[in-house]
């Protein structure tokens, strides 16, 4: 678990590349890191997960700009779902994935909370990944994850269809519904109706404490990109210990 801890921070730092650079339509591979105050390289030293940023106290070694505290947060962060994901399914080709789920979901977060957008860079090739995934025995059964897919797909995309005519603005973009079909393909249509739930309730209970607390409007936008990843998340490690427990509820009642 200490080198995937390890690991989980170096690829962490990758995918800070990718959250700054994405939304900017620039190449993730090249050119090298560097800062976005003064673009000067980042050398090697000053570039260690988390412990560069604690001895340079968050500010760039060559021009004192500050160093968004986003960079540490990303890299413990994917190292701690790194953990988890392996800790949970092992090295396995089940394990691998979902790690590669986690890290997709870490991306989108990021993204949406500072630019609004979900990359398709992310969800599309993700999409093919996780049926692949299932073909090859390392997610739910095929058939559980093309009808995540394309039924999850095909719901959200009426559901923002419907809340455009409602309310006379987008509420939903492609970008969630590539986002669901992802979610859908990687875990099945039985757990994706846990992520959606998850995130329907936890990004409406923000959305009403934030214009409780007036620091938002109702016409103001609310990413719910980083809702569907908590709720994908969180579906991915409870997913059937939930349905069970609902089931078990069902079964008391009757």
């Amino acid at each position: 678990m200490l080198a995937a801890g390890v690991f989980g921070l170096v690829l962490g730092s990758f995918l800070n590349v990718c959250i700054h650079r994405m939304p900017r339509g620039e190449s993730v591979v090249t050119p090298r890191s560097r800062c976005p105050a003064c673009a000067a390289p980042i050398r090697a030293l000053d570039n260690i997960p988390v412990l560069s940023y604690l001895v340079l106290r968050g500010r760039c070694r060559a021009c004192g700009a500050r160093i968004s505290p986003q960079y540490p947060a990303v890299e413990a962060l994917t190292a701690v779902l790194l953990v988890a994901a392996l800790g949970a399914f092992g090295l396995t080709l089940r394990g691998f994935l979902a790690a590669a789920f986690l890290c997709a979901l870490v991306v989108v977060t990021f993204v949406d909370l500072e630019h609004q957008i979900i990359p398709h860079a992310v969800t599309l090739p993700g999409i093919p990944l996780a049926l692949l995934g299932s073909f090859l025995g390392g997610g739910p059964p095929l058939t559980e994850a093309l009808i995540g897919c394309l039924g999850g797909a095909g719901f959200v995309y009426l559901v923002a269809c419907y809340c455009e005519a409602i309310l006379d603005r987008e509420a939903m973009g492609m970008g969630d519904v590539n986002l669901v079909a992802l979610m859908g393909g990687f875990l099945g249509w039985r757990a994706l109706i846990v992520a959606f739930l998850t995130a329907t309730v936890t990004g409406s209970a923000v959305s009403l404490a934030l214009i409780g607390l007036r620091r938002r409007t109702r016409r103001d936008p609310i990413p719910f990109g980083p809702f569907l990843a908590l709720g994908g998340a969180t579906a991915l490690f409870l997913g059937e210990a939930l349905i069970g427990w609902y089931l078990g509820l069902l079964r008391l009642r009757w």
